[in-house]
């Protein structure tokens, strides 16, 4: 099959092969592209030298020298050129303390991760597959490049990224690879917190969140950060069906494909202090730990069809926070939601006084009236919201400041 690569990366191969050396896309774009999915990255792999790269286009920047990859702009992207290399030993079970570079195309192959990764491809040569990458496409296979266990003890990161592509991919994990990935789980400890959140976001981004079930099938869940293997237990606790792992963590892809959706749906039955001290043990940013923590609050609050309740929860979270909790509560089944969405698009066109932003008064406004500066003035306004909450033809700037009166004497 031929490959329609962009018109970058064609340059520098084409560049590279004109001054007599070998040079291929490689990996997951060759991967993507034969699945007809869009390639995020087109990574060149090449028989030259780093130092003999650098000579061919000038200007290049050294983005990892010592392991053999230089990237060079082309209008605008950046493209990765590797060197073949043979890995040296992993002695941190991460990355290889050596490597030492060959003209020898398979043998760079043949240190790469899963046989679906470690196919080249060039228009002059077709695609080359020296371990049935392409078998394991159409079977729908994630299976290692040999021995599983190596693969896996070199860099323990591969066994998430296992589970990760099935996920992806809606691909199963060979019966060896997948026995190798229970017993090789305990290396995770050399892996750092950020790099296991990425993984387990990707993962819970796909198309296949709930295989996500398979961390804790396969042991991995005890290595991830403290807390993260109760999410499971949680859910087995209320589950009587024959596969309740799988069942628990069905349903996720009905939520919108973003960090706090998902990360929020998965662990919406822990409390939210829980699920914070999960999200801050992977690392994640702070706006998705707060959306996280806002979402299952507002989830796990009871709510009833009535819009003094709904406009109270829109006071303490954001509209998109309260939409997400919503959406978590119809995950569940909450037979409510459809009233309280409604209930909370009268409110919206309404245009109801939900936060201090939309009061008719302000803090300068009070202190007009007498209240001193500070604690006063922050609970004054909260005292007029809260009136407002219960009636919204009150947010007047005469009736507040009418109704500050009887805040300042209590």
């Amino acid at each position: 099959m031929r490959i329609e690569m962009p018109y970058e990366a064609e340059w520098i191969i084409d560049n590279i092969r004109s001054h007599g050396y070998e040079a291929f896309i490689v990996g997951g774009c060759v991967r993507d592209a034969v699945l007809g999915r869009i390639p995020g990255d087109w990574d060149i792999t090449t028989s030259a030298k780093p130092e003999q790269v650098k000579e061919i286009f000038g200007k290049t920047v050294d983005t990892g020298l010592k392991h053999g990859t230089v990237t060079i702009i082309k209008h605008g992207s950046g493209y990765e050129v590797t060197t073949y290399r043979i890995d040296g030993e992993y002695l941190d079970g991460r990355h290889p303390e050596t490597v030492e570079f060959t003209p020898d195309l398979r043998e760079d192959l043949k240190r790469r991760d899963f046989t679906i990764n470690a196919m080249a491809y060039s228009h002059e040569t077709g695609i080359v597959d020296e371990f049935e990458g392409m078998e394991d496409l159409k079977r729908r296979v994630i299976r290692c490049v040999g021995c599983a266990k190596d693969r896996f003890t070199e860099d323990a990161l591969r066994i998430l990224r296992a589970v990760r592509f099935a996920a992806q991919l809606d691909f199963v994990i060979e019966d060896e690879t997948y026995k190798a990935i229970a017993e090789i789980a305990p290396n995770l400890v050399h892996v750092s917190k950020e790099r296991i959140q990425v993984e387990l976001t990707k993962l819970l981004l796909s198309d296949h969140p709930e295989k996500i079930w398979m961390v804790d099938a396969t042991g991995i869940a005890e290595y991830v950060t403290p807390g993260f293997t109760e999410v499971f237990e949680r859910e087995l606790e209320s589950r009587s069906s024959r596969d309740p792992l799988k069942e628990c963590c069905a349903g996720i892809a009905a939520l919108p494909a973003d960090k706090s959706h998902r990360w929020a749906g998965f662990l919406r039955h822990m409390t939210a202090e829980q699920a914070v001290k999960i999200l801050r043990g992977l690392k994640l940013d702070n706006d998705t730990i707060g959306n996280v923590k806002n979402m299952i609050t507002a989830f796990q609050a009871p709510l009833a069809v009535d819009k003094v309740e709904i406009r109270r929860l829109l006071s303490r979270v954001t509209e998109y926070q309260f939409l997400g909790a919503m959406q978590l509560k119809k995950l569940d089944g909450d037979e409510t939601v459809p009233g309280i969405l409604r209930l909370f698009e009268e409110i919206k066109e309404a245009g109801d006084c939900v936060s201090l932003k939309q009061l008719a008064v302000n803090g300068g406004d009070l202190l007009a009236k007498g209240l001193e500066k500070g604690k006063q003035i922050g609970d004054g306004l909260m005292y007029l919201l809260n009136l407002v909450l219960e009636k919204p033809e009150l947010n007047k700037k005469d009736i507040l400041l009418e109704k500050i009166n009887q805040f300042k004497e209590k």
